[in-house]
C-alpha cells in the first residue's frame, strides 16, 4: 500500500479567526488571493463548491468540489477537482482540502491541509505541480494575511 502524500502549510494572522474566516469564504476577498477566484457555495454540509474566475472573457469554473464539513469560525473541509483535467469527475479523482483556524494570544494560525494524494488519479504530477518546490499553500496564505491584516 502506497504511503499517505499531502501538502501542509501553517500562517500565523494578526486577526481573529472570524475575520479569517471572512477572507476564505467570502468571494470578494478569495478574489484577491486565489488567483482571480470568486467561491460559489451555500456553505453548507454537502453542498457544491465552486472556484469561478475568468478566462478569455468567459466565466469558468477552474475546481469544483463539494462541502465535506464546515464549523465556522474554526473548520473547513472541502473536496476538490480540476474540470478542465482530463480526469474523470469522480469521488475518488477529489483531493481534500482541510482549513483549520487557532486563535491564541490575539493571532489566528490557519492551517490548510491537502490530500490525499496518494489515493488519485495522476496523484504523483499533481502532487508536484501543488507542491511548487515545497511552497505548496505559502504563497496564498502569505496573501491571505496581507488581505486580513492590511485591507
Amino acid at each position: 500500500m502506497e504511503q499517505s502524500k499531502y501538502i501542509t502549510n501553517n500562517i500565523s494572522i494578526n486577526a481573529t479567526a472570524e475575520e479569517v474566516w471572512d477572507a476564505l469564504v467570502n468571494p470578494l476577498k478569495t478574489r484577491q488571493y486565489m488567483f482571480g477566484c470568486e467561491t460559489v457555495s451555500d456553505w453548507k454540509v454537502g453542498s457544491e463548491l465552486r472556484w469561478r474566475g475568468k478566462m478569455d472573457g468567459k466565466e469558468i469554473d477552474f475546481v469544483t468540489g463539494y462541502i465535506v464539513s464546515i464549523d465556522p469560525p474554526s473548520k473547513l473541509v472541502y473536496t476538490v477537482f480540476d474540470p478542465l483535467s482530463d480526469m474523470e469527475d469522480i469521488p475518488e479523482n477529489h483531493l481534500t482540502v482541510t482549513y483549520d483556524l487557532i486563535t491564541e494570544n490575539g493571532a489566528t494560525t490557519l492551517t490548510v491541509t491537502q490530500g490525499d494524494y496518494s489515493k488519485v488519479a495522476n496523484g504523483e504530477k499533481r502532487y508536484a505541480d501543488s507542491y511548487n518546490n515545497g511552497e505548496g499553500w505559502m504563497p496564498v496564505l502569505k496573501a491571505i494575511k496581507d488581505l486580513v491584516e492590511n485591507g
